[in-house]
């Protein structure tokens, strides 16, 4: 009964972090930097305290479970997080003495950690199903690798290989626990921000209903009284006056158009389209609005790039975009592009620019109404790609550093032709 308060004690300390996270930290800590830095400690702590209360099992043997803190810290949150929880853990180590225990972990970790961080960037990119296999494989192969450097310093025994046994199987499983949770808790995270954004969006697209119409009608009668205002004779700074009245109606009509296409629900009419081809044909246009600016577009799109879309909305959202890339470089640079299907069964479109960059916060609120970076934007271009690019199941990922550039990663679904 003991080693079964003991395994459950193990269990406990793996739980906490992870609903401390999404119930407590998630919500009051803002800033990515800041959130990697607590859950390092709270994993840390975890780690402490597992190998503080190890199970206790036949003569001596004592098992724990420290590595599935250090895996998810890994995996999770990258590659300087987990060097300072192996060190972390070697230290504590190094503080019971120097021994035959303490060879075979330093031993164990110098051949796991850098496999681990050898997948993490792929961990991140898989579906879930995927990452519960990689963070139960990473799991078997730390355990084997334990047993096999254990068994060769103390030697094999029937005792010995019964307790690892235990050992692998108990931490296989925690870890297969674990890695379903933290998933399935994102996954309804996620989903509450969604329908959050679709209040949002909802209420939006019932005003733009109502009060286009009505504001777009005197907005027209205005300009069209100033075009019959602006006569031959009439002198030139009144002629300027006109052309900014003019221009500045013009522009309030764009934002109105954004409105409309943000609110007015998109019509059914997919069809097979080459997201290649499409891409091509968008980038000749944006070539024609930047020819004065200096910008250089460098292109790898593949053939076999079909996706299930409407290739007007697709090229609504890409000619955004990839506007928005020209005007981040105000002093020219390049512009990469590629398109090619990915191994996992989508397609995986990307835009880089050299532009200015943005910070983590400004790159969560992309997207959101009224949110944009330009002097006179408004946001919608931006909120109407990403709802064009979701409506075609699509995902968006925007990664960006501050006078770096940014990079947008779109993915779509595949379907074979």
């Amino acid at each position: 009964m003991s080693i079964v308060k003991d395994f459950l004690l193990q269990l406990t300390l793996m739980i906490i972090p992870i609903f401390s996270y999404f119930t407590i930290i998630l919500e009051k800590v803002k800033g990515d930097r800041s959130i990697k830095m607590i859950m390092t400690l709270l994993w840390g702590v975890s780690i402490l305290l597992c190998m503080s209360f190890p199970v206790e099992y036949g003569e001596g043997a004592r098992l724990d479970i420290r590595f599935i803190p250090l895996l998810f810290v890994t995996l999770y949150l990258g590659m300087w997080p987990g060097l300072f929880l192996s060190a972390l853990i070697i230290f504590y180590r190094l503080a019971s003495g120097i021994s035959m225990g303490f060879y075979s972990t330093v031993l164990v970790l110098v051949i796991t950690l850098p496999v681990i961080l050898y997948v993490q960037r792929l961990f991140l990119l898989v579906k879930k199903d995927r990452k519960v296999t990689i963070a139960a494989g990473l799991s078997f192969l730390y355990c084997l690798c334990g047993m096999t450097v254990f068994g060769i310093m103390n030697g094999f025994s029937t005792t010995v290989l019964k307790v690892q046994s235990i050992h692998l199987l108990f931490t296989v499983a925690v870890t297969w626990f674990c890695t379903v949770l933290i998933e399935k808790i994102r996954e309804t995270h996620q989903l509450r921000l969604e329908v959050q954004d679709a209040e949002k969006f909802r209420v939006i697209s019932e005003l733009t209903s109502v009060f286009a119409h009505e504001i777009r009608n005197p907005m027209q009668v205005s300009r069209g009284f100033l075009q019959l205002l602006d006569e031959p004779d009439l002198p030139q700074h009144k002629k300027e006056y006109i052309k900014v009245s003019i221009e500045e109606l013009d522009r309030a009509n764009e934002i109105i158009n954004d409105f409309l296409a943000f609110g007015k629900p998109s019509l059914n009419t997919y069809g097979n389209i080459n997201v290649g081809e499409q891409l091509k044909r968008v980038i000749t246009l944006i070539q024609t609005f930047s020819v004065n600016q200096q910008v250089e577009f460098k292109s790898d799109i593949e053939d076999d790039c079909w996706i299930e879309a409407n290739p007007q909305k697709l090229n609504q959202s890409l000619i955004n975009i990839l506007k928005n890339a020209v005007e981040s470089m105000p002093d020219g640079g390049t512009v990469w592009i590629t398109c090619h299907p990915s191994g996992d069964g989508n397609i995986t479109l990307t835009i880089k620019d050299q532009g200015i960059g943005m910070n983590p916060k400004q790159v969560d609120r992309l997207g959101s109404p009224y949110y944009s970076l330009k002097e006179k934007g408004t946001g919608l271009g931006m909120m109407v790609s990403y709802q064009i690019i979701r409506s075609f199941k699509g995902r968006i990922r925007v990664e960006s550093e501050e006078g770096v550039g940014t990079e947008f990663v779109i993915e779509f679904p595949h379907i074979e032709m």
